[in-house]
């Protein structure tokens, strides 16, 4: 029997993918977890898996086309199978039927309602307001249910009666412990608004010790830049500040910190700033993080990462010193609560007991959730951050020898 493959709910707030290249050919047999075609989302090109073995019966979008999530991309079978216009039929159905009233007990499934023109978020949000989906008529393109229909169908109902919830908080989450501290008293009444700390440190050391490891880099086929060393450094200060490395959960009023450190680096892209992921950045040593920055970067440039190299983030950095100057206003990653930018190292002229002295200089620019964090926090994180780049030789770990 022939089944079809609608795109999937890649999570991320992805809605639509654009086709880029069919891998697959109407006729062709496949395999259960091969690769049906190339989608880019506006988070990276990802590839499609058949959940099924079987024939491609027909491909339903063309490349360069956009597809929805819930629309169906592929029919599978057997060979020489008829394909049924399944989902063209509901729609037409779905058109010309008046729009009765949704007042009413739900009786559908689950799988009932997968079967209307609306994508998963729409559909678990009309399951949550106990609104009757098949009863609707969508107000989108070719009959889609929007949220907006959902959500004034669900004004017509009676409120439910809650029931009562027992929540179990965890102690972990995917990537290692977190701890959960209550919003309270003036941090809770503080305003939703993002502060700023602008510092320099001076890695007059930091270049010269850099240098020295160049050459052993060269040798393992590894670009040594600084961002290795500022990432040591931001690590063993978030240790130390740990709201600094937390979300804020708004609906449970917790920050929850983060006992684990993935820092997500900065990558410019001709589409824009995206954002990949080192995971447990703390157990790696500088030369495994400027080798996977290399490899992170450039994926990124091809659009060829993974969706989980994006997630899972609790710090990030963005470097802007190509573009110069001497401060900058980075945007928060949500729902992370602080990132660093740091700009380009410069010689500027200091004066150290005494005697004008030239010396290599590094901007940095704190970006941080008033909500979790205050000034001084901030400001003693910067501190902390300033002296292990200013003593690079605390820098160096067991895992670097």
């Amino acid at each position: 029997m022939a089944k079809q493959f609608k795109f999937p709910d890649i999570g991320e707030g992805i809605t639509e993918g654009e086709i880029v290249k069919w891998r697959v050919q109407e006729g062709e047999e496949v395999q259960a977890d091969q690769t049906l075609a190339e989608v880019e989302t506006d988070k990276a090109i990802v590839e499609v898996p058949s959940p099924y073995n079987g024939t491609i019966l027909k491909l339903h979008f063309k490349e360069k086309d956009i597809v929805q999530v819930g629309e169906v991309m592929v029919t599978i079978g057997e060979k020489g199978e008829a394909v049924e216009e399944k989902v063209a039929e509901e729609r037409i159905e779905v058109e010309e039927k008046p729009a009765p009233s949704v007042v009413g007990t739900i009786t559908e499934t689950r799988e009932e309602i997968r079967e209307i023109a609306a994508t998963p978020k729409v559909r678990r949000l009309a399951l949550e307001l106990g609104v009757d989906i098949k009863a609707l008529q969508g107000s989108g393109p070719q009959g889609r249910i929007t949220e907006e229909d959902v959500r004034q169908a669900g004004q017509e109902r009676p409120p439910a009666a809650k029931k009562p919830e027992i929540k179990v908080k965890s102690k972990f989450d995917f990537y290692g412990t977190i701890d959960r501290i209550p919003l309270r008293g003036v941090r809770r009444a503080t305003a939703k608004r993002m502060s700023e700390s602008v510092s320099k440190a001076d890695v007059s050391e930091l270049t010269g010790l850099r240098q020295t490891m160049k050459q052993e880099a060269e040798q393992k086929g590894i670009k040594l830049t600084y961002l290795p060393f500022i990432i040591r450094a931001v690590i063993q200060a978030l240790k130390d500040h740990p709201l600094l490395n937390s979300t804020l959960d708004e609906e449970e009023g917790e920050i929850i910190v983060k006992n684990y450190y993935n820092i997500g680096i900065a990558v410019d892209i001709p589409d824009g700033l995206i954002v990949p992921v080192i995971k447990l950045a703390e157990h790696k040593s500088l030369f495994e993080l400027a080798q996977e920055i290399q490899q992170l970067a450039e994926a990124a440039k091809a659009r060829t990462l993974d969706l989980a190299d994006l997630k899972g983030g609790t710090f990030s950095i963005t470097n802007v010193g190509m573009i110069g100057g001497e401060a900058a206003t980075p945007i928060i990653n949500f729902p992370e609560a602080a990132i660093l930018a740091t700009l380009k190292i410069a010689d500027r002229v200091r004066v150290e007991k005494g005697e004008i002295k030239i010396k290599k200089i590094l901007p940095l620019c704190l970006s941080f959730d008033h909500r979790t964090i205050d000034g001084a926090e901030a400001g003693r994180f910067v501190n902390d951050l300033i002296r292990l780049l200013v003593q690079p030789g605390q820098l160096i770990s067991d895992l670097d020898k």
